[in-house]
């Protein structure tokens, strides 16, 4: 038997998603607000995990973001200039940001590839370096690729083409290409079931994203978050799925994408989830932030008002 709400689904009045650039970019900065609060949200408790299971908000009245948020802007920035993404640009803006602003948290990969860039070695050199030469598969390429998926949310072959490039100039290896895939699925599978184009439902999230993803541990890993069910503790999930500890993809993903799943329409409720696995928790709730807030999820204000501002 199908559900009451997958059955209304089937009988609703059809419904599309705006596609003229200015509602395209619109959805991709609700996205990156979310990604935003969800990485300085994240970032305020990684000193101070003990406050996690009283849920103790950080008392500092600004929230400072990371690099997840730098990168995301560069391709929020990307998609304002040109409406996709071009490898060469991209790379030359993540290049730009981290001249300006090493200290946002780069990983000891990015700091590799991107000062390179900034020395003026080409980024696919730069990018082709790392790890014996296949190229990084860290969780960096996913952690900015929701905004994306919210822009194309109305065409998924477009998001997914445009998130496997915005992923070369830092992370060459297919796994970092999956990650990016994965989470810019989700995030426009979100936006989609915002204006019901798609059900509500976090399992038809998981299996969406599952379908798009390629073939490889990242998608193993989905497929194993699929199987496990939402109302599984976050921290057996963490261990089960991979927390973020890792720094990769496949470690990273698929425990994003169940806590997204066990709570499509509360984002507050999501993050305390995300954030209660442990882990890369800027990085885990960043991504959880920005795949919810590309549909309906309300980002709390005063999480929003707390968050440090986002540059003009």
């Amino acid at each position: 038997m199908w559900g009451d709400e997958f059955v209304q689904w089937c009988n609703r009045e059809p419904m599309t998603l705006a596609t003229d650039p200015t509602a395209c970019l619109a959805r991709a900065r609700r996205s990156l607000d979310g990604l935003s609060v969800g990485d300085a949200f994240g970032e305020s408790f990684m000193k101070r995990l003990g406050d996690i299971a009283a849920r103790r908000l950080s008392p500092h009245p600004m929230w400072r973001w990371t690099d997840d948020t730098a990168m995301a802007l560069a391709i929020v920035d990307e998609l304002a200039a040109r409406g996709d993404v071009d490898e060469d640009a991209l790379a030359e803006r993540f290049a730009t940001r981290y001249g300006l602003e090493q200290w946002r948290g780069y990983g000891g990969t990015a700091h590799e590839i991107l000062s390179a860039v900034v020395a003026g070695t080409p980024w696919k050199l730069a990018a082709g370096a790392p790890f014996g030469g296949t190229g990084s598969k860290g969780n960096g390429s996913a952690m900015r690729a929701a905004p994306l998926g919210a822009y194309f949310a109305h065409d998924l072959d477009a998001a997914i083409a445009a998130a496997r490039r915005s992923a070369r100039p830092t992370h060459l290896h297919p796994e970092g290409a999956a990650g990016a895939i994965a989470v810019a699925v989700a995030a426009a599978t979100v936006a989609r079931m915002a204006v019901g184009l798609a059900p509500r439902d976090g399992r038809a999230l998981l299996t969406t994203t599952i379908e798009h993803t390629p073939a490889g541990v990242t998608r193993e890993g989905l497929i194993r978050a699929a199987a496990l069910s939402l109302d599984t503790d976050p921290v057996v999930a963490g261990a089960r799925l991979g927390n973020g500890a890792l720094v990769l993809c496949e470690d990273t993903v698929p425990y994003c994408l169940w806590a997204a799943a066990r709570h499509l329409d509360d984002y507050e409720a999501a993050l305390w989830t995300t954030l209660t696995g442990l882990g890369d928790v800027d990085t885990t709730c960043a991504i959880v932030g920005g795949i919810l807030a590309a549909g309906d999820a309300v980002i709390p204000p005063i999480w929003l008002a707390r968050r440090e501002p986002l540059p003009a």
